[in-house]
């Protein structure tokens, strides 16, 4: 799906593949047939982005067989399907039964990393359409965040200064241009905004920077009016927003609450869970009397702070106080539909997001991807999956017409 900022830009919307389990070529067409055509088919529009997921295995056959590669692309023209974005984050295995943290894997520090995303890039500048003006990729913030000593972040380092040259090389040979976001994730080396100027400021912004996830940006509890203008500060293009709903539980005393919690947290993926801490009130006033607080940390100032656990059971089990303010929840909650009372979800900051980037009088971002990987184990799984999508993707339709951007199905 296309649309058409006030500026003129072209904005493309898709949804993301990892939400299905396909790890061979042929297994990534028939998603194709079976899950995105009946999800265009489902918004009555002729012609569906979808960003896809192609796992390690998949992506070195469509380097090595340029005969497959055709094959796809063939198959996501006669399927009115078209990409501009590729996941490239989850590297294999995103579907076996636990994922967890091997979902980070390879890191940033590993030159199967590097490979895998320039090959991506390859794949991708092969499958854009002719007027599409360029290409995305998503990766990891770097790293899980232990352990990283510094000789492995010198490595990471020098990986993205020859990503920026082997993106380089693509565009000389193809004449397309792919650039690839970092994307910042709760417990990983990059997990906020202030943390990806820190270890990405001063990279090419030409082919590099932020994928900004709207679910890990709730999770760390940031506002989203301050975290774009701290990237844009910083000279980090926001290549690329996954529209995505963290799940909030105001109160997580209530038992209702930690009921309804405890049904999502399930064993094969990660859901980091964060609250709010604040200093004592003793802790306060010695700051309230500093002449210069900003020469002091906001821990030092009695500032919000972010407490957190790498996943849901730990929180449930006595890891985060449950007396400090709400709990949000690394758990990617459809966009349309609210879960389980008395929980919610974070669809505000999301539409937030949206206005902060494509509100104004120019657009920030050009591709955005609906990235809802969790259908298949949520407490009740969909019967109708091409139908959630379709009306997670209307969801985000709405609010795109709403901030003045026009269909564009031309």
């Amino acid at each position: 799906m296309r649309f058409r900022h006030p500026d003129d830009t072209a904005v493309h919307l898709a949804y993301c593949s990892n939400v299905h389990q396909a790890e061979d070529v042929d297994g990534v067409l028939a998603q194709l047939a079976d899950h995105a055509e009946p999800v265009r088919e489902r918004l009555g529009v002729d012609r569906l982005g979808i960003g896809l997921w192609l796992a390690r295995d998949v992506v070195a056959r469509l380097i090595s067989e340029p005969g497959e590669l055709r094959r796809l692309k063939d198959e996501l023209r006669a399927r009115g399907l078209e990409t501009v974005t590729l996941n490239a984050f989850p590297y294999a295995g995103f579907h076996r039964e636990v994922v967890k943290k091997d979902v980070y894997l390879p890191d940033w520090a590993d030159e199967a990393r590097l490979s895998h995303t320039l090959d991506c890039a390859r794949v991708l500048a092969a499958l854009l359409p002719d007027d599409a003006e360029r290409g995305s990729v998503s990766t990891l913030p770097l790293a899980w965040r232990t352990p990283w000593p510094p000789d492995r972040a010198d490595t990471a380092r020098r990986a993205l200064d020859r990503l920026a040259a082997g993106l380089a090389t693509i565009e000389s040979d193809t004449g397309r241009r792919v650039r690839v976001g970092f994307e910042p994730e709760p417990g990983c080396v990059v997990e906020t905004t202030a943390q990806a100027v820190r270890e990405l400021r001063g990279l090419d912004p030409e082919r590099l920077g932020v994928c900004l996830d709207a679910c890990h940006l709730a999770v760390q509890f940031e506002e989203p009016g301050e975290a774009l203008r701290r990237l844009a500060e910083a000279g980090l293009p926001v290549v690329k927003l996954q529209a995505s709903c963290a799940v909030e539980a105001a109160d997580p005393a209530d038992p209702a609450a930690r009921a309804a919690l405890r049904r999502l947290a399930e064993p094969r993926f990660l859901h980091q869970t964060r609250t709010m801490a604040r200093r004592t009130g003793r802790e306060q006033r010695t700051a309230a009397r500093w002449t210069d607080p900003e020469k002091h940390t906001p821990a030092e100032r009695g500032d919000p702070q972010v407490r957190g656990v790498d996943d849901l059971p730990d929180a449930l089990d006595g890891g985060l106080p449950t007396d400090t303010g709400p709990w949000r929840v690394h758990f990617h909650a459809p966009l349309h539909a609210d879960p389980e009372p008395p929980l919610r979800t974070t669809a505000d900051q999301l539409g937030q997001v949206l206005a902060g980037l494509l509100g104004g009088p120019s657009a920030d971002c050009d591709h955005i991807e609906v990235e809802t990987y969790t259908w298949s184990v949520l407490p009740e799984p969909p019967t109708d999956l091409p139908g959630g999508i379709a009306a997670e993707l209307a969801w985000t339709r709405d609010r795109l017409t709403g901030l003045g951007l026009k269909d564009d199905q031309r």
